[in-house]
């Protein structure tokens, strides 16, 4: 989605006074520095990295830059320390720009364009999409859309953690989530 400059600033400033008032309190952090992996954009490699420090995989953000869903999970979710040290511990976390021109090395060797490897190879078409990957270099769970709120997003990590992916949609695992708070 592609917003006027001024509506997309004034977006993107409504959104970071939301994240300041959500997040009173609580420790945030650069998700680009602590969510974030520092990638070369060589995703086969980032396999071999993955196994090496016993991940469990790779989880993609595929994101545009004038996308306010994109800003409200950075600013809101993808900024918390515990979310951040949660999924750094558990998978190697890569940002895709669904309209870069930078050159990815694809889990099968191949030179390709991140905006190909969003559309192409993952049929992104809306922003965020959250894809995992295993050690293989399956896809194995995309999330499209925000999650609504960090709580979710962790039940986001613990569904793939735990394989429930095999046995259940999200929408189902995150109903038997809520029935347990209760």
């Amino acid at each position: 989605m592609n917003l006027p400059a001024p509506v997309s600033r004034i977006v993107y400033a409504t959104l970071l006074l939301v994240s300041c008032i959500v997040n009173a309190g609580a420790e945030t952090r650069d998700p680009y520095k602590f969510f974030f992996n520092e990638s070369w954009n060589d995703f086969k490699e980032e396999l071999n990295i993955a196994r090496t420090e016993g991940k469990h995989g790779i989880l993609f953000f595929f994101e545009l830059d004038e996308c306010p869903f994109c800003h409200r999970m950075k600013q809101t979710v993808l900024n918390q320390s515990d979310v951040q040290k949660y999924f750094r511990e558990n998978f190697r976390c890569i940002d895709v720009d669904i309209e870069g021109d930078v050159e990815v090395v694809d889990f099968n060797g191949e030179t390709t364009t991140q905006k190909d490897f969003a559309f192409k190879s993952n049929r992104v078409r809306a922003t965020p999409v959250f894809a995992f990957y295993d050690l293989e270099g399956n896809r194995i769970v995309r999330f499209t859309g925000a999650t609504n709120n960090k709580e979710e997003f962790m039940w986001l990590g613990e569904y793939v953690l735990t394989g429930s992916y095999k046995d259940m949609n999200f929408t189902k695992y995150k109903t038997m989530k809520q029935a347990e708070k209760k």
